[in-house]
């Protein structure tokens, strides 16, 4: 070895030994063993298998959401679980995984209703088995399980089909995403992604409403699970349409409200002393800052719902920031609308504002997949975000199973690789089993096989 430079320089060959680069993903492959994934989708996706052949399709769809979750982005790399036999058993050639995808495609609404009754199965015996962390364990309407919806910009670079113009001048699609919150002890989990043209609406009803119903329906609490369940959306779900699908849902909601173009008026109506001080997300109070209600003040037509509140938030630009047009005697004014009767202001306030953790959760999801849809037709990529939506879970499963009091559990994907799934291993045979050597040398080793010894004690579904 030559080391006269900063760096050494050792020899580099091709040789049978019989190393793993991708140690780690053994905590994704026993969360599926547990939470019973592969078999649900399995199940599900048997009219879809031909006769004689040799790859499950179930197989096929957890072996793409489990490529996703160690960093790929296209079929192709799907290589990197193939080198892996020892970790990820056998995986299906690229011509047999678009073969299925184009089966799938082909007769798309029954494909994604397969695959998320799975998905429900599986969701459902990963939150029991996490027992008091579930994020729906001992909801109530005070502390409801929280389900925040969104939508985002993915672009494309080619003529994909039903690629549009962007209302950012872009190019390529528009999905509508909903996640379940875990709260600050965890990241989240997706329940549904709505794949829509470029062009698609932002504050488009029909498509909340299609959401809205998918979401609730991976919770498996029914079409009405009550006030134990808030659903959080910013204002481009502030329409009367969406609200009133919402009271009908009988859910709690938290949904951002367009003020009028009087509202300077309004706002110079509301005594000095019902002002109350914002809060932090930490829960302390926020300097410059303050919430009051403007229910009594506007003037709201019978297709507002009943019950509807409507809290108003004002503060000062931070320094350097600019004064912007709708800007009230140098304040920035917020609001948003609530069905909720109970509690302070500022506790209200800053329960909307922690719908900001969608964006991290959409963050997390264009690194497993949703930042380029690789497919060329528009029922291929409504697989493909399945297979997104898949990737998320796992993930979000194996923290909660593995790391359910630990900060790892709120780590996102880029940090997840980096620390646990990247960790180089050897193969070795002892006894007729086989054992995965995991390197001393690597900081996170103790923290992996702790995570994998909470996993392996759990239980695979009967059946």
């Amino acid at each position: 070895m030559n080391t006269t430079g900063l760096y050494p320089r050792p020899r580099v060959d091709v040789a049978p030994v019989p190393a793993v680069g991708q140690a780690g993903g053994v905590l994704l492959t026993e969360t599926l063993r547990a939470t019973g994934l592969p078999a649900e989708l399995s199940r599900a996706l048997a009219p879809w298998r031909k006769q004689f052949s040799r790859h499950d399709p179930g197989k096929i769809l957890t072996d793409l959401a489990l490529m996703l979750a160690v960093g790929g982005d296209c079929l192709a790399d799907v290589a990197t679980l193939r080198a892996e036999p020892e970790v990820y058993g056998s995986v299906a050639s690229d011509p047999t995984i678009s073969r299925l995808l184009t089966a799938l495609a082909a007769d798309v609404d029954k494909a994604e209703s397969a695959i998320s009754a799975a998905r429900r199965k599986a969701r459902k015996r990963a939150w029991s088995l996490a027992g008091d962390h579930a994020p729906g364990t001992g909801a109530t309407a005070k502390a409801p399980l929280v389900i925040d919806l969104d939508a985002s910009l993915v672009t494309s670079h080619s003529e994909k089909e039903l690629a549009r113009p962007t209302f950012k001048k872009g190019f390529g699609f528009h999905p509508l995403l909903a996640f379940v919150d875990h709260g600050a002890g965890g990241s989240g989990e997706m329940l549904t992604c709505l794949l829509r043209p470029g062009n698609a609406g932002s504050n488009t009803a029909a498509d909340h409403k299609s959401v809205i119903a998918d979401a609730l329906a991976q919770l498996g609490m029914g079409p009405r699970p009550g006030k134990k369940v808030l659903v959080r959306i910013d204002g481009a779900g502030g329409t009367k349409k969406t609200l009133q699908e919402l009271v009908k849902r009988r859910v709690s909601y938290s949904v951002g409200f367009t003020l009028p173009q009087h509202t300077p008026e309004l706002f110079r109506l509301i005594p000095k002393g019902v002002w109350e001080p914002a809060y932090n997300s930490d829960g302390d109070v926020r300097e410059g800052a303050d919430v009051a209600e403007l229910t009594g003040l506007l003037d709201l037509d019978e297709d507002w719902p009943d019950g509807m509140r409507v809290i108003v938030r004002r503060e000062r630009p931070h320094p350097g920031a600019q004064l912007r047009f709708d800007d009230v005697d140098g304040y920035r004014l917020t609001a948003f609308a609530t069905n909720t009767t109970k509690g302070q202001l500022a506790d209200l306030e800053v329960r909307h504002r922690r719908r900001a953790r969608c964006e991290d959760r959409i963050r997390a999801a264009k690194d497993m997949g949703l930042r380029n849809l690789p497919l060329a037709s528009f029922a291929q990529n409504r697989i493909w975000c399945q297979i997104v939506s898949l990737a998320s879970e796992i993930i979000a499963w194996m923290g909660l199973l593995g790391y359910a009091d630990q900060s790892a559990r709120r780590w996102e994907p880029k940090r997840v690789r980096h620390r646990l799934f990247q960790v180089p291993a050897t193969i070795a045979r002892h006894a007729r089993q086989r054992v995965l050597h995991l390197s001393d040398r690597s900081r996170w080793a103790g923290i992996i096989q702790a995570g994998y010894d909470r996993l392996t004690q759990l239980p695979a579904p009967a059946g």
